[in-house]
């Protein structure tokens, strides 16, 4: 994972994510590690902010955490960790969070889990902490598919008991409690306790989002209004997590009251470097890994014997199916990864079968060990696909920058008086993602209509030389003949032109470029540097440039891939000149929520990988397009079939 600038996944073109070493460095590199071991370092900042102090749970911060190699000296401050999970405040996810690395971290709520790996990829967060399976409910295949969508790898993992309290307003009598209100899956892990009672279940959308409710029912605040139908702060409880009641002000009247003791969730601390490096031979660790495998006899065989045989011991192994859109989105990735063995290991084709099927592993050693070498060796030249996930400490330590960086905190904290819960409720990027812009199309062809589409949650017009009133009406867009071109410029944020290539510069010369100050304009080519050329030469200097080729076309179903989702399909851009990048992030956030492959790519580099491709592509189509292949008296059957 490219640690540029950008908010944005950048392209690469070798796996950062797994650690492939000659046999001769491995003895080499293993001493190092356990020489470095046994001396004691000063505590480490990992993180690099535009703040110099903690921060409390009002004050935004922007800016991103970046490596560095210069220790934290003791009159220095340390800088603050971020760390995003999923739901609201004082859910298990952050008391977990607190468990694992203290109360010195600001922990940052986000409302779902991918929103919580796109804040750790953008910078915006150093960390995020993500349940991945519970010992009573099983694993959550939402974050297994997640881990693979980012470039992020574990650093440690935490299991938690989950321990499930009732929660009223203060004072209450709990014989006046006709209802519980909370998630589903902790109200079914609660059901002895409510029988018994004779407390009615209410299922909400979450458990510290259930205390929510009634404390903002208490202060006659909106969101109380959202309690279940004949739900008062008099007559409910809300079960979850102790630090839900502190958080919301509410009274735990019995905590403990799940029916099954052995209630664990596992986290994964999730961050974008590893810690293989930091392991030695005296820190139990797990690796990670995921594969798959082709469809022959024998294949999961083969490749648990890789370890087994090398006596590497496996701690779990899961395999499910994984969806079309996903397999394309590994096929992408893998061929830009590992582009000479993809093309002539991989089959992926029309005969694909209907299942495909990913397998998940653990193992008891650092990928690091000369025997795990060795072993995601042999596994490679039998998987299709194979990522390392991470190898990280087991059972809840922290190594290497991790726990430096915690242990700088609690030092620089020690013997302070508490300042309340950490927490950050809003990050920079929420506000580019609520943002509507104001856009207009040059253009609106078929290329045209189907990005008016997939930009529907923003203001969009269009103008084209011909009456496109009735195809803009149908998607909701505002229409503008050619000769209202000034009224049409007037007010947008983004200007987009989207005719072909061969007329770019024609249709610049026809706009007034004056109107085009202090807007973003963006061009969608198949090729890059002559609009890049274009652009800079005729636009004036206050117009921000973006150039782009989004690699997806109306009707385009790839691998059963739907013609309308983004899903893994490449969106490859160059900020040329940007002067507001919140305006610019915005407008790209509407397609990496669409979960389209975001690639920061340099003009030149994009067209030195298309223009071949580009030239076969458009001139065979061409070709069969105007049945210009010529009928030979001697043909082989294929060349008659194009004919």
């Amino acid at each position: 994972m490219s640690e540029g600038p950008s908010r944005y996944l950048t392209s690469r073109t070798k796996g950062s994510n797994s650690i492939l070493l000659p046999k001769g460095a491995l003895s080499e590199i293993r001493s190092v590690i356990e020489s470095s071991s046994t001396a004691q370092s000063q505590p480490s900042s990992i993180l690099s902010s535009s703040s110099s102090s903690i921060i409390s749970s009002s004050t935004p911060l922007r800016g991103g955490a970046t490596q560095t190699s210069a220790p934290t000296t003791s009159s220095s401050v340390p800088n603050p960790i971020r760390v995003a999970f999923q739901g609201e405040a004082g859910a298990y996810s952050e008391k977990s969070l607190r468990e694992l690395l203290g109360p010195n971290v600001i922990a940052v709520p986000r409302p779902n889990f991918e929103s919580c790996y796109r804040a750790v990829a953008s910078k915006e967060c150093d960390y995020a902490l993500m349940p991945i399976e519970n010992s009573l409910g099983g694993s959550i295949h939402e974050n297994y598919d997640l881990m693979l969508r980012y470039d992020l790898t574990i650093v440690a993992e935490h299991d938690f008991r989950v321990r499930h309290c009732l929660l009223t307003k203060p004072g209450m009598d709990v014989t006046k409690i006709k209802y519980a209100i909370s998630h589903s899956q902790a109200l079914s892990q609660c059901d002895n306790y409510l029988r018994a009672r004779g407390i009615t279940p209410l299922a909400t959308y979450d458990t510290a989002g259930s205390a929510k409710m009634i404390s903002s029912a208490l202060k006659g605040d909106a969101f109380g209004r959202e309690m279940p139908e004949g739900c008062t702060p008099d007559n409910t409880a809300a079960i979850a997590s102790d630090l839900a009641g502190l958080t919301f002000g509410l009274e735990c009247k019995q905590e403990g009251i799940e029916d099954d003791d052995s209630n664990f969730t596992r986290f994964l601390l999730l961050g974008r470097t590893g810690v293989a490096q930091h392991l030695n031979k005296k820190t139990p660790c797990k690796t990670s890994l995921v594969f798959t495998l082709p469809n022959s006899a024998g294949a999961l065989y083969k490749s648990l014997a890789c370890f087994s045989l090398r006596d590497i011991d496996m701690s779990k192994i899961e395999s499910r199916p994984m969806s079309a859109a996903l397999l394309n989105y590994l096929r992408f990735k893998n061929a830009v990864t590992y582009s000479k063995q993809a093309t002539s290991s991989q089959k992926y084709g029309k005969d694909l079968p209907r299942f495909r099927y990913l397998f998940y592993l653990d193992i008891l050693s650092s990928e690091l060990d000369e025997g795990v070498q060795n072993a995601l060796h042999h596994l490679r030249e039998q998987s299709d696909y194979c990522r390392v996930l991470g190898s990280y400490p087991a059972k809840s330590r922290l190594v290497g920058p991790v726990a430096e960086a915690v242990e700088a905190l609690n030092v620089a904290n020690a013997g302070k008086p508490s300042t309340g819960d950490l927490r950050l409720k809003k990050l920079p990027s929420d506000e580019d993602e609520a943002r509507q812009l104001k856009i207009g199309l040059i253009g609106y062809g078929k290329f045209g209509n189907y990005l008016s589409q997939q930009l529907s949650q923003h203001n969009v017009r269009c103008i084209d030389t011909l009456d496109k009133s009735k195809e803009a009406e149908e998607n909701n867009v505002e229409y503008y003949p050619n000769f209202d071109m000034t009224n049409f410029l007037q007010g947008l944020d983004v200007v987009i032109i989207t005719v072909p290539m061969i007329e770019l510069e024609e249709t610049l010369e026809s706009l007034p470029v004056d109107k085009l100050r202090n807007k973003l304009v963006v061009e969608v080519c198949p090729l890059n540097v002559y609009p890049k050329t274009v652009l800079t030469r005729m636009l004036p200097s206050e117009a921000d440039i973006l150039c782009t080729n989004p690699m997806f076309s109306p009707g385009m179903n790839v691998d059963g891939q739907s013609g309308k989702s983004l899903d893994g399909l490449p969106f490859v851009y160059e900020k040329v000149r940007i002067r507001d990048t919140s305006r610019a992030d915005s407008f790209l956030s509407t397609f990496e929520r669409a979960r389209a492959q975001m690639v920061e790519m340099a003009s030149e580099d994009h067209d030195a990988y298309v223009a071949d491709a580009e030239f076969v592509t458009h001139l065979t189509g061409r070709l069969l397009d105007r049945n210009l292949l010529p009928v030979t008296p001697v043909s082989s059957r294929e060349y008659a079939a194009l004919c």
